[in-house]
């Protein structure tokens, strides 16, 4: 038996279905990269924080970021955040401030001359 619908209307309701699948991977998509770019600036910000207290380059502020995120098993972002809240006033949780201190004393020591 064949179907009631001619051929022309199962391409364009395939056609529909598959633009409905691509918008929904494309707004998927986009807002990943909404994520990732939030993420991001608060990595830099709190880069920025790190180098000025204590007085370390940009690259070793991303690499005691990433000491502390592993030796914390927390997320490097997680960190970021609760770095810029003490920036402002807040407290740091204990595991991280040790761990902190500890990266940011050996950044600082490994460049001569500071």
């Amino acid at each position: 038996m064949t179907s009631s619908a001619h051929p022309r209307q199962q391409s364009t309701s395939a056609s529909a279905d598959e633009l409905a699948a691509e918008l929904e991977r494309l707004r998927e998509e986009t807002r990943q990269l909404q994520q990732a770019l939030a993420s991001h600036a608060v990595v830099d910000q709190t880069i920025g924080v790190l180098t000025v207290l204590g007085q370390i380059t940009p690259s070793d502020g991303f690499t005691v970021l990433r000491e502390v995120s592993q030796h914390t098993n927390i997320k490097l972002t997680q960190i970021a955040e609760e770095v810029l809240k003490h920036a402002q006033g807040a407290a740091l949780p204990d595991v991280l401030l040790g761990e902190l201190q500890a990266a940011l004393a050996r950044h600082a020591a490994s460049r001569p001359g500071l």
